[in-house]
């Protein structure tokens, strides 16, 4: 491992003039992916800015009826909280499918949503990997690929996103809040990961010396029926094969809100946008929920060794879709 810089913030404003004032800096909160590519060689901070013991251990109730969770919030008291199994149980669920318990006990909210791609040839430093090092091609593309992307990938790369919360909080139109030099801001969780086109190398919408200060799940989606659910080779401690959560409400017989997201299947949470168009609207039947999710994936691009994750993600889909209709509605 090469040697670092350490430096532990007091206050955010601390922590982001740190990160300015050193070139190559990283921010450290549970470390459970950072470390680890560090030992592999994948990361080689010239500094690490500990951001454990700022003031964004909370999970904190909104007058409006919102839900703000701190960024070192621990994703196994997020997943155990009161409310949040209550209100939004597919973040709950999301949560405890990821990892060990272990790992829940250490991994943060930030950190979940900035760990980065489990692909192989990106942890191994004597394969050809875009993402790692631009311009050395993708060893996956023609490689082993049976774990990769089958939506919105390119030529660039094919890897995957890792997280189950960020598949969640997609659905759930939670909100990413930030803070950096240029002051406070917050993005979509649709939308705060990339998909890889030309520049796999950049994995979020996150701005040179941004740190993530918190997720805000709206009172919107609050209470609504909720729910995540995931395939995997074994049944714990494994990622995804393909996962999905949503998010259904249905009222005078038709569907009126639905969040939809598929993981695993791209290099980000992808938000079944398509598919959410044709069931708003609709009567939530078993053949509704067929053609809106059979429009989304008809998109997918499968390699020659993944297309398995098209009928997978489909059934999942429906799945989900069907536990959350009312018995009298199917």
């Amino acid at each position: 491992m090469e040697s670092f810089a350490y430096v532990r913030a007091g206050s955010v404003e601390e922590a982001t003039d740190a990160f300015a004032a050193r070139p190559g800096a990283r921010y450290l909160g549970g470390g459970t992916n950072l470390v680890d590519l560090m030992k592999l060689g994948v990361e080689t901070p010239a500094a690490l800015i500990d951001v454990t013991r700022l003031p964004l251990d909370a999970v904190e109730e909104l007058a409006d009826g919102a839900l703000r969770v701190g960024a070192t919030v621990r994703n196994s008291d997020l997943a155990a909280h009161p409310v949040v199994r209550d209100r939004y149980p597919a973040l709950s669920q999301a949560l405890l499918a990821g990892a060990s318990g272990q790992l829940r006990n250490a991994a943060t909210t930030g950190g979940n949503l900035l760990q980065r791609t489990r692909c192989p040839y990106f942890q191994d430093l004597s394969k050809p990997c875009n993402k790692r090092v631009p311009g050395t091609g993708c060893g996956a593309l023609e490689g082993v690929h049976r774990d990769h992307a089958v939506l919105g990938h390119s030529e660039r790369c094919i890897a995957t996103h890792p997280s189950d919360m960020a598949v969640a909080l997609a659905a759930l139109d939670a909100r990413v809040e930030l803070s950096g030099p240029e002051g406070s801001r917050s993005v979509p969780a649709a939308d705060f990961h990339r998909l890889p086109g030309a520049r796999p190398e950049q994995d979020t919408e996150i701005r040179s010396g941004e740190l993530i200060t918190g997720v805000l799940l709206p009172a919107a989606t609050g209470g609504l029926p909720s729910a995540y659910r995931k395939a995997r080779d074994r049944a714990s401690y494994a990622f995804a094969l393909a996962s999905v959560a949503a998010v259904l409400r249905i009222s005078d017989g038709v569907v009126d809100r639905v969040g939809l997201a598929f993981g695993a299947v791209a290099h980000r949470p992808w938000r079944a946008r398509r598919a959410e168009d044709a069931l708003l609207g609709a009567a939530p039947t078993a053949a509704a929920f067929e053609h809106a999710v059979d429009l989304e994936l008809a998109a997918a691009e499968p390699l020659r060794d993944n297309a398995y994750k098209v009928p997978l993600a489909r059934r999942l889909a429906l799945d989900v879709l069907g536990r959350l209709t009312p018995s009298a509605d199917r």
